[in-house]
């Protein structure tokens, strides 16, 4: 990691390549010319694209191009990010809040930055839940006079345990009217299947899981107000596999909770086929899920200190935390990894941003949100500004473009900002650009008048591995990966050079 701090190697070179790097900063730099000239002496030498950049290429020549065509071109042959996120898969592996998987995380995640040679780098406490699904999972399908069938499914979040087997006849429903239409008369005493699958017409698959994801979060607590025992949730996945997924699902009240848990989609249409024949089958189902007390767990953050506009923060971020049954390689590995990528181009390169440069790591997304909130009420408490920030959470896959929000008068300026950078952008596969949803984590922020914008992936792959025992390394293409760490990294050049309020043209569209 010794590289990462010849930035400073020499003044001239300091001078040449920056984001308006201040004079006073090139001189602090100087400071590490004698380590630098030692490890140059034992035969350290520099990777070609950690040199700063040439003056044709800088962005003093008013062409944008130039220097995002070299930002793309680090990322893809000299960028940690795979490496780094391989290593968070594989010797931390799952990372839900409260667990210790967790908690190695973070500690992983501090030191990475520590090695970055960023200017501050500091854990920021949060209590959070710690619910644990146990070694039990099983579901069998009773069939009269006929061999029993194993059904795939996996406790949902936040579940409660069946305290024994649950057995009992099963009830087919697709939306929370259904519960209604069918009373209390039909449905006490026994198991609601919810079979709503996500939308196949809709080629946003992120519009299609918001339209199905409701008889998951809720759906226990509905089907407890008309007597039911536990309930079994379609797996919110376009593809059909044998592998359930799971997720937060909440309990309106304590005396109401029943045990609920994800069925794969394979499994669903088993089963809502055997329904049809016989609607009298039984399923028994054991799960030893338990919830614990909240535990401390941290944000992990670290910045580059703004040279010109310090006291005006940019973020990037991801979450730090994952579900348990994978290795949370696309939900929120790759976003964790990107994020840190953006800090580590920009030190490798010897870069100085105008303003703060801030890569936070939430704790909590999956099942609370509550590093997010503490971030969000910290930042009020201080009277951070936060001009803008930026989540990735949708998988490491090719990069497609962003999706803006904010509060009114700030929403629509944002995107007419980012529309203005799409040309510069285009040669990359960058074209998307509209209104949409930012991230769970920065949208705390939007209330304080922060411009949000959220990395848009190609999403067709992405819930054949949300919150699946396939979310693994293995899934994520290395190349993808590091083409969206790199359209992180062009946005915040963008978003630090022009602003999102000042009106000024980019230069330079090839």
């Amino acid at each position: 990691m010794g590289l990462t701090y010849f930035h400073g190697i020499m003044k001239k070179n300091l001078q040449i390549f920056r984001w308006h790097i201040s004079p006073g900063s090139a001189t602090r730099y100087m400071s590490k010319l004698l380590i630098s000239f030692a490890l140059l002496l034992t035969g350290a030498a520099f990777p070609a694209s950690s040199q700063s950049l040439s003056k044709e290429a800088s962005n003093e020549t008013g062409d944008d191009s130039l220097l995002i065509r070299r930002i793309f071109d680090h990322s893809l042959t000299h960028s940690n990010a795979y490496p780094n996120l391989y290593e968070l898969c594989t010797t931390i592996g799952p990372r839900l809040s409260g667990s210790k998987g967790a908690a190695r995380a973070v500690v992983w995640a501090q030191n990475k930055m520590l090695n970055m040679g960023l200017d501050s780098v500091w854990l920021q406490p949060v209590m959070v839940p710690h619910w644990e699904r146990g070694p039990v999972e099983k579901a069998v399908l009773l069939r009269e006079g006929q061999v029993d069938v194993p059904v795939p499914v996996c406790a949902l979040g936040g579940s409660v345990g069946t305290n024994g087997i649950v057995k009992a006849g099963v009830v087919e429903v697709f939306r929370f009217e259904d519960l209604a239409r069918l009373g209390r008369e039909k449905i006490e005493g026994r198991i609601v299947f919810y079979n709503r699958p996500m939308e196949a017409r809709l080629i946003n698959t992120f519009d299609a899981y918001s339209g199905c994801v409701d008889q998951r979060s809720s759906g226990a607590s509905e089907a407890s107000r008309y007597g039911a025992v536990a309930v079994l949730v379609r797996s919110m996945n376009l593809r059909m596999d044998d592998l359930p997924h799971t997720g937060v699902q909440g309990y309106n009240q304590v005396q109401d909770s029943i045990p609920a848990a994800a069925i794969s989609t394979n499994a669903a249409a088993m089963l809502s086929g055997a329904l049809r024949k016989d609607p009298n089958l039984q399923i028994s189902l054991e799960l030893s899920c338990q919830n614990y007390p909240d535990v401390e767990s941290y944000n992990v953050i670290g910045e580059i200190r703004g040279t010109e506009q310090p006291e005006q923060i940019i973020l990037v971020g991801g979450h730090l935390d994952s579900w348990d049954l994978g290795q949370g390689a696309h939900d929120d590995g790759a976003g964790c990894v990107q994020s840190m990528a953006i800090l580590e181009n920009m030190v490798q390169l010897g870069i100085r941003p105008r303003h703060t440069v801030r890569c936070v790591l939430f704790m909590n997304e999956e099942n609370g949100s509550r590093g997010a909130k503490r971030y969000a009420q910290q930042a009020l408490e201080r009277g951070e500004i936060h001009v803008a920030a930026l989540e990735s959470d949708r998988g490491g896959f090719s990069p497609r473009g962003f999706a803006v929000e904010g509060i009114e008068g700030i929403e629509q300026t944002a995107l007419a900002r980012l529309r203005e950078w799409i040309d510069v952008m285009a040669p990359y596969g960058i074209h998307f650009a509209d209104i949409g949803h930012s991230g769970v984590d920065i949208a705390y922020l939007k209330d304080q008048g922060t411009a949000l914008f959220g990395l848009v992936p190609d999403s067709q792959r992405y819930f054949d591995h949300h919150h699946a025992a396939n979310d693994r390394i293995e899934a994520v293409n290395k190349r993808e990966l590091e083409l969206g760490a790199a359209a992180m990294t062009t946005w915040l050049y963008l978003v630090d050079r022009y602003g999102i309020m000042a009106k000024i043209p980019v230069q330079g569209k090839g």
